[in-house]
């Protein structure tokens, strides 16, 4: 099970860094990523298997001091979660 879930974050943290390059280089400084259209772009969300606090762990630990979260779901993980990162990473 464990095994399992390190390569799910594993998929969320790679397409994350898929869209801060692609913003990158399309000259963008910032880029807000929302929770649910991360875990849609990866597969397996909307569902019953959804791993959506895997997704808002993973969008929480590439945070850095000068990110910010933009809108936080009432119990911390959520589609809604949206975090505004800086580019370049």
């Amino acid at each position: 099970m464990e095994e399992e879930r390190a390569m799910r974050s594993e998929d969320f943290r790679r397409k994350l860094h898929e869209l801060f390059d692609d913003a990158r280089k399309q000259g963008e400084t910032t880029i807000i990523v929302r929770s649910g259209d991360l875990h849609c772009a990866v597969g397996g969300y909307p569902g019953p298997n959804h791993r959506i606090p895997v997704c808002c762990g993973v969008m929480r630990q590439e945070r850095r001091e000068s990110d910010r979260i933009v809108e936080e779901p009432p119990k911390g993980n959520g589609a809604t979660l949206r975090i505004e990162y800086h580019l370049p990473r």
